[in-house]
């Protein structure tokens, strides 16, 4: 009695709670608890968030300013490509393993070669919507009719899957490859079809390890805390990495919410506009923009007149013959300065210079007769030459300085005659005086004298 009083007691307190929840918004009808799961130790599926797609038309951080309205630690799975049995099916019962629901993005083709696949998903209680009809990459290039056909095309064939049955086809659309564009949003919004984007992905779609996918999952989600992660249910690197990823997400605190549409039955989940955002402003910080600058009309615009070609470089004569050349049309000459050529003065003659340019200042007053004979004016001509120009510069600078003292000394000898002696010259004695020169000359030989005795010339 006691203990049947105790179960009354524990099922009505367990549906106080789920009414409690209903109330606060946090949990719909078609929620799957944990504690509904058979698996004890299942992950499970927190709750079921439900959308509007007419109020929020395009979601996901990866492209769009907005995201789902999730709390932190919860993620939102989405898998794209299939169905493809060989590896839909290892999807779908491990997610069945761990009791969570996701979203489904099928293409058209593999619906019609799979149908079975798609009302797999279905009755599995997940979340389907479309992929377009052929996956093309290039939707962001394609125009309005392509783009209608693709979409259109893409939601026949998975509805002819599901009987026709629209109520179990999301209108949920995600973009091949993630190429938006204006014209495949204008054109799906129109339709009441809202566009996904993704928080995160895997990059399982690349030729990667399932251990690089894990990692990737788990540290991007580590990241953001919270959003919607992109997978692949046509991998087997998707296959191989999703257990472990389920069971880290477990492990560290992280709750799966599954996604559904809003219909006349099934009210949108009361939300507030910053819970849209994935790091929505606080109330400390402003939210009030700048305003936009406008675009400002000008409406009498005047223009200056282009430069003439001959303004830029009169004496570039190629510019002006190679636009005659190509008949390029000349603008219109301006009231531009023109530049002035420098002139100079032509003058027909040099002047004179002056007599004083040529005068050698005379330091020394010391004049050297002629002598007796060719032969001594030879020896006189070899003795001055071999003194210099500079010592006999040296020589008028002392004469300057110290005039008695220089009276009685001659001239430096040449560099390499008499080792530094000085060269005596004999004051002269009277007008055609003959100058006797110093026996400090080098000393001839006996016949060298003899040889030099007879050529001598007598005066």
């Amino acid at each position: 009695m006691i203990a049947n009083v105790l179960v009354m007691i524990r099922k009505r307190s367990r549906t106080v709670v789920r009414a409690a929840l209903l109330g606060c918004g946090l949990m719909t009808p078609y929620a799957a608890l944990a504690a509904d799961c058979p698996n004890p130790n299942a992950l499970g599926t927190s709750r079921t968030l439900v959308v509007d797609p007419k109020e929020h038309p395009r979601i996901g951080t990866m492209q769009y300013p907005e995201t789902l309205p999730l709390a932190d630690h919860e993620v939102v799975l989405t898998f794209d490509d299939g169905p493809l049995p060989k590896y839909s099916n290892q999807v779908l019962a491990i997610l069945a393993s761990q009791c969570v629901k996701a979203t489904f993005f099928t293409i058209g083709s593999q619906a019609r070669f799979n149908p079975e696949g798609v009302r797999k998903l279905i009755a599995a209680g997940h979340t389907v919507g479309t992929h377009s009809q052929n996956h093309p990459l290039t939707m962001n290039k394609m125009p309005l009719e392509k783009v209608r056909q693709e979409v259109d095309d893409g939601i026949a064939s998975t509805l002819a899957a599901l009987n026709g049955d629209k109520s179990k086809l999301a209108p949920f659309f995600r973009i091949p490859g993630l190429m938006r564009a204006e014209i495949p949003e204008a054109y799906l919004a129109s339709q009441g079809i809202q566009v996904w984007s993704a928080d995160f992905p895997a990059d399982d779609w690349r030729h990667i390890s399932p251990q690089r996918v894990y990692d990737l999952a788990i540290q991007r989600i580590e990241a953001k805390r919270k959003g919607i992660l992109l997978l692949h249910d046509i991998q087997p690197r998707t296959v191989a990495a999703l257990p472990r990823i389920l069971n880290t997400l477990k492990e560290r605190g992280y709750r799966i919410v599954h996604v559904v549409p809003a219909t006349p039955d099934r009210p949108a989940t009361p939300t507030q506009p910053q819970q849209w955002y994935l790091h929505p402003p606080t109330e400390t910080v402003a939210t009030t923009r700048w305003p936009r600058i406008p675009n400002f009309v000008f409406t009498a615009t005047r223009t200056l007149p282009a430069p003439v070609l001959a303004d830029m470089d009169w004496r570039d004569a190629d510019i002006l013959d190679h636009a005659q050349r190509t008949r390029v049309a000349m603008p219109v000459r301006t009231l531009w300065p023109q530049p002035q050529l420098a002139r100079f003065a032509s003058v027909p003659t040099m002047p004179v210079p002056a007599p004083d340019v040529f005068r050698v200042p005379e330091a020394l007053d010391l004049t050297l007769l002629a002598a007796r004979s060719a032969a001594n004016r030879r020896l006189v001509q070899r003795a001055t030459i071999g003194v210099g120009v500079s010592r006999a510069q040296a020589f008028s600078a002392r004469q300057a300085r110290h005039p008695k003292q220089a009276a009685h000394q001659g001239p430096a000898p040449a560099h390499g005659r008499g080792h530094g002696a000085p060269l005596h010259v004999a004051p002269p004695a009277a007008d055609n005086a003959s100058v006797h020169v110093a026996n400090n000359v080098k000393k001839r030989t006996p016949r060298a004298e003899a040889a030099a005795a007879g050529k001598r010339v007598p005066d």
